[in-house]
């Protein structure tokens, strides 16, 4: 009796013993799919975002505007035309856009596949709320908070750099040799308001939706002290370029130095790398 007391205790054992090993499994795989694990990211900035708070291995496809970083796997997709039955074709459980043309986000929907829309930023506000989002979103609140953290730190200390007689300087911000340009109200606009700089798109006119089209005239009479170049990748604008512009060599900013190019893609964005531009922009007012 004494043995089988033992056999029957130790079966029971055994079987318990499956059972925790079996729920412990089913908690592991719902853990593994408690959050998205196939994630498409329609916008550049938003694949920056995803990669800097550490959700990159959860991202299987990106926008060919993606181009940061170079470990995103970028296609051939697009965020300004999209394709639904394209997008639908890497099986995403989430799709994260920026804009929505034509309402395509809705099609996506009716397929069952979740999509959130992070839109362009005005200010650094809304940039550090949608990086805390995507954290929530993704299970990487403690990277969102990081990286959010991070950048607050950084942009204070760069602002802080720049000497008190610098802090409100005109500065020109330039689209394209065109002369777009951006005022205070665009998320670009508000990194100029870090540093207390006086926009001079500002002056030109709430047309274009906070990108007003300036003309050379205008330029040479706001006589900026900064000049920014974001059209260097797409344009080759430099300030040589901007030296050879008629008129031009009578601005201030041209005759200090003062003209900085800086990468288009990092101007344009409003995610983590903000910080490498304001660092730029600090270095040239603070010089001559």
């Amino acid at each position: 009796m004494h043995r089988l007391a033992l056999a029957t205790l130790a079966a029971l054992a055994a079987a318990l013993a499956v059972v925790s090993l079996s729920a412990a499994a089913h908690q592991q795989t719902g853990a593994t799919h408690r959050y998205p694990h196939r994630i498409v990211s329609l916008s550049p900035t938003v694949t920056e975002d995803l990669f800097a708070i550490g959700a990159g291995k959860q991202v299987v496809a990106v926008d060919q505007d993606s181009n940061y970083p170079r470990r995103a796997p970028r296609t051939s997709l697009s965020g300004f035309t999209p394709n639904t039955e394209a997008i639908a074709k890497y099986h995403p459980d989430l799709v994260l856009i920026s804009y929505n043309p034509g309402n395509f986000a809705s099609q996506l929907r009716k397929l069952g596949i979740k999509v959130v829309n992070e839109p362009a930023a005005n200010d650094l506000g809304q940039a550090y709320r949608e990086i805390l989002r995507l954290g929530s979103l993704t299970g990487h609140n403690r990277g969102a908070t990081a990286v959010v953290h991070s950048m607050r730190t950084h942009l204070a200390a760069i602002v802080q750099s720049v000497p008190g007689s610098r802090r409100h300087l005109r500065v020109y911000h330039e689209l394209d040799p065109t002369y777009f340009s951006a005022t205070s109200t665009t998320f670009i606009g508000s990194i100029y308001k870090l540093f207390g700089f006086r926009d001079i798109a500002d002056g030109a006119g709430s047309t274009g939706g906070g990108y007003p089209q300036l003309s050379a005239e205008y330029i040479i009479a706001q006589n900026p002290q900064i000049i920014v170049l974001a059209d260097t990748k797409c344009c080759q604008q430099s300030q040589a370029t901007v030296a050879a512009r008629p008129g031009w060599n009578t601005i201030t900013a041209v005759q200090r130095q003062r003209v900085i190019g800086v990468d288009d893609d990092v101007a344009s964005r409003w995610g983590p790398r903000i910080v490498q531009f304001a660092r730029a922009v600090a270095r040239i007012a603070s010089k001559g």
